[in-house]
């Protein structure tokens, strides 16, 4: 296939077209060492501070949508057909500030100042969608901004009062949107691109069967997909991922539907993207789903690498578990489907052939009597890593448990099932005396590891201790009340 050997991309008010770039190398580098926009900060290099927040613009379904993400993990590679928007881009009328930055410094939200580019750049993001936002929606906005100095008070004040000094609709990135998405819209020719500096290549296939044929040439490719774990690999381990084939840019692993009683999503659909779909569907993820990193991370991390990494620590495979997801993979023309914890074979390992890829994750919507849940236990509320993770899925029908779905992650080599409680549940009455004697079991299904985040014993206990507070929360007045009018 013929390909093409540059990407194109608009950054800020110009357009730039690059053919030197490696698999590895980052839009934050690209921005201070080579453009000197060095409003875009470095500051922890692993997407968890918020300092290097930037917004970048993509055509989704022909319409132009604007996302924060964190410049230090972004590739360069998986720019192509992207507005790349800076602090440097931001302007209020006549030169002066714009509203954004003109109310952080109204409200004193800036102290030693290095993280306010990137505080600046998720507050303009949330204006843009939501002038007038509630305090929760601007704490939830904030989570992947970190400040050491200033605080969140006067920060989520200058939030608040953004509308006071603009309105949306006269900024300039809504006056130019129209030009924009024309300019975007001539970059999109279909091609694969193939984008090499040096001895480095990075692959954007132009579609998901260029996508197949591409790891038939390179079975041992990187795959990148929102780069939340790849972009570690070189920040922090310096590791040379080349010959890398990027997926942020293929719709057809960004589609979300439901065919009768199933939603199918696409391998390359964002927690971000998917979160409406799937919360609406499974109320009780909506505030788990707030808690998976920060909102640049959202943004950019996927279901379906969060999957195929195969961490034992990853937030969405125990909850999915739960829910009987499976996971459909291919290579070349052929797929497979299999229940999702079959496809975790043991630590950094999985059913994956080489050449084959993730495409898609079907999850079936709940049966009637289906009570759910899904817990995280971290070391901080928000933007942590998981100690323990569970998802909890249990049918009772005229007092009965009849079918129990649990699953755990942080508590074994990988997200795996409690069979040994589940085991325990079914056939029995659905109490409290049940529900503990289910836990006295759960050390038959696990012998977890202590580390950093959290001991054995600890791990233990907690995951105990879920199941107890599983049974409290589904007895509850106010569920009870739900469940009848469901």
């Amino acid at each position: 296939m013929a390909a093409r050997s540059e990407i194109r991309f608009l950054l800020n008010g110009a357009d730039v077209t690059l053919d030197a770039a490696g698999a590895g190398d980052t839009l934050l580098d690209y921005l201070r060492l080579q453009k000197r926009l060095t409003g875009t900060k470095e500051g922890c290099a692993e997407g968890d501070c918020g300092a290097c927040t930037v917004l970048v613009g993509r055509l989704t379904n022909g319409q132009l949508h604007y996302e924060v993400v964190n410049a230090c993990i972004r590739f360069m590679a998986s720019l192509d057909g992207c507005h790349v928007v800076t602090i440097e881009h931001l302007s209020g009328p006549n030169g002066r500030m714009h509203p954004v930055q003109q109310a952080m410094v109204e409200h004193h939200g800036s102290q030693c100042g290095f993280c306010t580019p990137g505080f600046v750049m998720s507050l303009y993001a949330l204006w843009m969608e939501t002038p007038n936002p509630t305090e929760t929606q601007i704490e939830t906005a904030l989570q992947g901004n970190l400040c050491r100095c200033t605080g969140y008070e006067p920060i989520i004040r200058a939030a608040q009062s953004i509308s006071a000094y603009g309105n949306p609709a006269q900024d300039a990135l809504n006056k130019e949107r129209a030009a924009v998405t024309a300019q975007l819209e001539t970059m999109a020719d279909g091609q694969r691109v193939e984008l090499r500096r040096a001895d480095s290549l990075a692959i954007l296939p132009a579609d998901v069967d260029d996508l197949a044929d591409a790891l038939s040439e390179y079975p041992d490719a990187t795959m990148v997909a929102g780069a939340t774990d790849v972009g570690l690999w070189v920040t922090k381990f310096l590791k040379t991922i080349s010959p890398a084939i990027f997926l942020s840019h293929l719709d057809e692993l960004r589609q979300i539907e439901q065919i009768d009683r199933t939603i199918r999503l696409g391998a390359g659909v964002s927690y971000s993207a998917s979160a409406e779909t799937l919360c609406t569907a499974f109320p009780h993820l909506r505030e788990y789903w707030g808690r998976i990193a920060g909102w640049q991370i959202r943004n950019m991390g996927t279901i379906g690498g969060n999957i195929a990494n195969g961490s034992p620590i990853g937030d969405t495979p125990p909850v999915l578990i739960a829910l009987g997801a499976q996971v459909i993979l291919r290579k070349g023309t052929t797929r497979r489907s299999l229940p999702l914890e079959a496809f975790f074979i043991d630590y950094g390992q999985q059913d994956l052939a080489p050449g084959e890829f993730v495409e898609r994750i079907d999850i079936p919507l709940a049966q009637s009597g289906a009570m759910q849940a899904a817990y995280k236990i971290s070391k901080r509320r928000d933007e942590d890593i998981s100690a323990v993770a569970v998802g909890m899925n249990i049918t009772v029908a005229n007092g009965q448990i009849t079918q129990a779905r649990i699953a755990f992650g942080g508590m074994a080599a990988t997200p795996k099932r409690a069979a040994s409680v589940e085991n325990a549940l079914v056939g029995q009455p659905w109490s409290e005396a049940t529900m503990l004697a289910a836990a006295a079991q759960l050390p038959k299904d696990f012998q977890p590891l202590s580390d950093w985040r959290a001991s054995s014993a600890y791990r233990m206990r907690a995951a105990q201790n879920l199941l107890r507070r599983f049974w409290l929360e589904q007895t509850s007045d106010d569920t009870q009340t739900r469940l009848l009018r469901a």
